[in-house]
């Protein structure tokens, strides 16, 4: 969620910073940058996931360096060819369109950033989980015994 928050705050601030004009359109693209950085971060955390079943022994920072680095050329290659596609729109399209392409543009660019960057290393402070097998009160995480 933090990450989420992260890509549309810093969203939001580059239209304030460069005052630029703020629509319907401009909130559809901040809706799917929000969804297009759940699906990334979804991507790398899933690879974590996979990554504690299969390296039980290994440090939680290292694990997640690997899983960062076995998604990485996905993470990028669908960066890349999302903003092939925005940039053909920001050539091409018209004026009505160019808030919206240049909302995604940056969103994804950040969000991308984010999903690699923000969500792993605030996953690294938080802890995990690493032992599935006990049911052991307050393991992983030095936020477990907070009640909610």
């Amino acid at each position: 969620m933090i990450a989420l928050i992260h890509d549309v705050t810093l969203t939001i601030g580059i239209f304030s910073v460069l005052q630029l004009k703020f629509d319907l359109t401009i909130i559809a693209a901040l809706l799917t940058i929000v969804g297009y950085s759940l699906n990334d971060t979804v991507v790398v955390f899933d690879r974590v996931r996979e990554n504690l079943r299969r390296y039980k022994k290994m440090e939680l920072k290292d694990l997640l360096s690997l899983s960062i680095n076995e998604t990485l050329s996905r993470t990028v290659m669908t960066s890349f060819t999302t903003l092939i596609a925005l940039i053909a729109l920001l050539v091409l399209g018209g004026d009505v369109i160019r808030g919206f392409v240049f909302a995604m543009t940056w969103g994804i660019i950040v969000g991308t950033y984010s999903s690699v960057f923000v969500a792993s290393t605030i996953l690294m402070h938080l802890g995990v989980k690493r032992d599935w097998s006990k049911n052991s009160k307050g393991a992983g995480t030095k936020y477990a015994n907070i009640d909610a």
